[in-house]
């Protein structure tokens, strides 16, 4: 049994200091679907929703039944949830509303985004693509490339660490490169990329910095100044938010430079990049999803940037203290080998277990209470060979996890192998 401490790495089981501030016990409560008793360890598929983004939803599409508009009061009444969604996703990221556009999806935001450069963009160029990014930020792209004529350059994964360093995106950045797409962190290994280095690189030869956030979100204090990122991307349903993404831009009158996609002809600002207003009850969704983040801390105080910042600090100190003692604990057993670990990184792990394929892991896990996931789609598993190897099972921790489940998680595995 681990105790979760405050300062520094807790140093094994048994050992106990003062407890940390971030109350797991409170953030528990505001999932009500953990009555069910299911061991949640399965994120990337979607964070469990809490109560009030669930009531918000709710109400929304009950009420939000017209699009934005400025002649009926059910318009106007869209309009606003629609201004107020922009709004939060602002506040998450630190950026200005005027460049956060919303859609249905990453893949359909950053599709967008590639069909808008226009078709005489690309001629003699290179797309510069990670091995670690989801398929959102990469099939849009590649699609791109082939029916335009411009070339894809991969960003490899290191056989030996199973991880991208951050010298293999800079020497990979070239003088016809237009664009880099990269994530904040891996969804399959957690491994946290140091994007305002390679910003610096892709701003000496004017490409856009195209930034997938949705592993990150769920844990990180986001700052897109800080980032570097042209364009940052995040999916609210990674955080227990409703099924849609957000994809905010760091200078909002960069937008203007791209072709309109908006089946509304009139389209300004950032529904210049929106086919059609996305719908009423998951813009309520969204915005409760928000202020839930930020209200994870009771502590909290201030305005929501302010609790946002607040509350992710301290989510975010104690799920490393959680995922150290996950992985030391996965190390233990001797059929598991966890793959691609990172000094820097989010609370999300991959492994093997020998002999044993992933899918029947999961399964033996579903059996015992767990929910975990298998043979994530990852350029970089195909890269180590891991899918010819029986495939690798991922977890990943949220606010509502705890010592126990991870104790759980690593008794059912023991007893597998």
């Amino acid at each position: 049994m681990l105790t979760i401490v405050a300062g520094g790495r807790p140093t094994g089981r048994d050992r106990y200091r003062e407890p940390m501030s971030f109350d797991v016990a409170h953030a528990r409560g505001l999932f009500p679907a953990l009555g069910d008793g299911w061991i949640r360890l399965d994120p990337q598929a979607g964070m469990t929703i809490p109560a009030s983004v669930a009531t918000a939803v709710s109400s929304g599409f009950r009420q939000l039944a017209s699009d934005p508009g400025t002649a009926n009061p059910a318009a106007r009444t869209a309009a606003g949830a629609l201004s107020s969604a922009r709004r939060a996703i602002a506040d998450l990221v630190k950026g200005d509303p005027a460049g956060v556009v919303l859609g249905h999806s990453a893949a359909q935001l950053i599709g967008g985004l590639a069909d808008a450069f226009g078709s005489q963009a690309w001629w003699g160029t290179e797309m510069l693509l990670s091995r670690d990014s989801d398929p959102a930020n990469i099939v849009p792209w590649e699609r791109r490339a082939n029916a335009l004529g411009a070339r894809i350059r991969w960003v490899e994964t290191d056989i030996e660490t199973a991880t991208i360093p951050t010298v293999h995106y800079l020497s990979a950045i070239g003088p016809v490169t237009r664009v880099v797409a990269l994530p904040l962190a891996s969804s399959v290994t957690g491994a946290i990329t140091d994007v305002s280095e390679i910003a610096a690189k892709a701003r000496e030869v004017k490409a856009l910095l195209v930034v997938d956030a949705s592993a990150g979100a769920p844990y990180l204090p986001l700052d897109i100044a800080e980032t570097g990122a042209d364009v940052l991307v995040v999916s609210a349903h990674r955080w227990g938010g409703p099924r849609m993404a957000a994809m905010v831009f760091a200078d909002p009158a960069r937008i203007d430079g791209f072709e309109s996609i908006a089946v509304d002809s009139a389209a300004t600002g950032p529904a210049r990049l929106e086919l059609v207003s996305p719908g009423g009850g998951l813009l309520a969704g969204l915005g409760a999803s928000i202020e839930h983040l930020a209200d994870l801390d009771e502590a909290a105080v201030g305005k929501r940037r302010r609790r946002l910042a607040a509350s992710m600090d301290g989510l975010y100190e104690y799920l490393q203290r959680l995922d150290y003692y996950l992985v030391t604990s996965l190390e233990s057993l001797a059929a598991v080998r966890v793959l691609g670990q990172s000094e820097h990184r989010v609370p999300i792990t991959s492994f093997m277990v020998d002999g044993v394929d992933a899918e029947h892991v999961v399964r033996r896990l579903a059996d015992n209470g767990v929910r975990a996931l298998s043979n994530l789609p990852s350029p970089a598993f195909e890269r180590l060979g891991v899918d010819d190897a029986g495939g690798a099972v991922t977890v990943g921790l949220g606010p509502y996890s705890t010592p126990y489940e991870v104790d759980h998680l690593v008794r059912t595995l023991g007893s597998l192998a």
